[in-house]
């Protein structure tokens, strides 16, 4: 039993859509009329929209039906066609109906020549059926740290978004899992007259890709997941796991700002530098450190812990929140600078974060009783100071008012896929890759060393993981061993 599931209450209930036939269609799914125009006017004109119908309850195929909202731009090459390639863009909760325009620059010439380019906005998220919770900005925060004085606060707030969901959306809330958006894929896939389908999936997207392997592995062709989840760990555990790894981060950190004390001025050892940065943290408890605008205590500075993975960006917060803790005019946070990079058009948080609810709270059980989270919170604290608390504090899951309906997907199976992976992927960190690895033991994995961010190829930063990606999806060769490149 994982940490996601030790002390829960709520056991999974198996539903008739266990049952289903997992190779076939739904009957009536399969032969869709798609009508495509194009997505929107300031999209790409290739950039072609559908919706393709499935049934809410797969318990209940002749119930009431969603409309998936579909997207393609379509192949280069009607010769060198070889099918379509879906994408996930990660989550849960991220929309991805413009996910085909964002990787047409991306993939290498040889890919867009061979596939359609397929993107969809899961069930519960965008144009497909969307749920909103009406959260408060607090309540959209989905990290909290923990502290005696306020861990009553945190159960309420746990409580109030669980409540606010099943009040708004419970309907549509114990629908919208991981394995029912694998079998829309393939009811998308049916629909589009294809035999097989290829897949890209990003963070969350490695998970529905990796379930969608063992619900349909007949179905899957060519799969490449960048920044895998460990399928093991899901979900308190990935949250519990991502504080783990920053805490390697951080110790990595102080290594490099020390070898460069001369510029930064934060210490001459590891232990000089990580002295500096609590000293900074106790500044910043004891009055907030005014910063572009915002406060920033104790507990905020901490919650920038992904940020460690990238050195340099990292370093100059650190001394800038250093000059301002003794008035001295200082650079962007790092909170800034994503604001300032932020796209205009960008989704709607509250449909993300509720979409994202309902899938980890709907897809395993979770602890019940506040007393465990609290428990869990002190002593991730105390083993990863930098962040344990952050990922190990109570959740709305603990007050979900239904258990998962059906039991979490087991990945353990041969399908040939290719895992592209940062070594420091501040999200979903290489041991987690590494667990993906093992539950998809046909699979390879590409590690690109030094490799900073979350997301090899979905970010357009080029790397060794290019070429072995483009081979992979035009030829279905994978690396013969696992790879590390620089």
């Amino acid at each position: 039993m994982t940490a996601m599931t030790a002390g829960a209450t709520a056991l999974a209930v198996l539903t008739p859509a266990t049952a289903l036939a997992a190779e076939e269609p739904l009957q009536g799914y399969g032969q869709q009329r798609l009508r495509w125009e194009r997505c929107a006017a300031d999209q790409p004109a290739s950039l072609e929209c559908t919706t393709v119908k499935v049934p809410l309850d797969y318990g209940d195929p002749g119930g009431r039906t969603i409309g998936i909202a579909v997207s393609r731009i379509k192949a280069g090459s009607t010769a060198k066609r070889h099918g379509v390639l879906l994408m996930n863009p990660g989550g849960p909760g991220a929309p991805g109906l413009t996910m085909p325009a964002e990787m047409e620059r991306l993939l290498a010439a040889e890919v867009r020549e061979r596939f359609d380019l397929v993107g969809f906005d899961p069930r519960g998220v965008g144009r497909s059926s969307p749920v909103n919770c009406g959260l408060t900005a607090d309540e959209q925060v989905l990290q909290h740290p923990y502290s005696a004085g306020t861990f009553g606060q945190d159960v309420a707030r746990a409580r109030n978004v669980a409540d606010k969901c099943w009040s708004k959306a419970g309907d549509l809330l114990p629908h919208i899992t991981t394995r029912n958006t694998a079998r829309d894929m393939d009811a998308v896939r049916a629909a589009l007259g294809e035999r097989t389908i290829s897949y890209l999936g990003h963070s969350f997207g490695t998970y529905l890709g990796a379930v969608y392997t063992q619900m349909f592995p007949r179905r899957a062709d060519r799969f490449v997941l960048d920044s895998a989840l460990d399928p093991a760990l899901i979900w308190r555990g990935v949250l519990r796991g991502t504080t783990e790894a920053a805490e390697l981060a951080f110790t990595r950190w102080t290594r490099w700002a020390a070898a460069r004390d001369a510029t930064y001025r934060l210490g001459a050892t590891p232990e000089a530098v990580r002295t500096a940065f609590w000293d900074l943290i106790a500044r910043a408890d004891r009055t907030p450190i005014p910063l572009e605008g915002q406060l920033f205590d104790g507990n905020a500075v901490r919650a920038q812990y992904p940020a460690f993975v990238q050195v340099e960006a990292v370093t100059a917060f650190v001394v800038a929140l250093k000059a301002a803790a003794a008035g001295t005019p200082a650079g962007p946070s790092p909170e800034a600078s994503a604001a300032a990079d932020a796209p205009a058009d960008a989704p709607d948080l509250d449909n993300v974060v509720s979409a994202a609810w309902a899938v980890l709270c709907g897809d395993a059980g979770w602890p019940r009783d506040p007393e465990q989270y609290r428990q869990e919170a002190v002593r991730d604290r105390a083993a990863r100071p930098l962040a344990g608390d952050l990922g190990a504090n109570i959740q709305p899951c603990a007050f979900w008012k239904s258990g998962p309906r059906e039991a979490a997907t087991t990945v353990d199976n041969n399908v040939n896929a290719l895992i592209v992976q940062n070594e420091w992927d501040p999200q979903t960190p290489l041991a987690m890759a590494k667990g993906m690895r093992r539950a998809l033991h046909g699979s390879r994995i590409v590690t690109v060393a030094g490799g900073e961010g979350h997301g090899v190829l979905v970010t357009g930063r080029p790397s060794c993981a290019d070429g072995y990606t483009a081979r992979y999806l035009t030829t279905g060769r994978l690396p013969s061993t696992d790879r590390t490149c620089g």
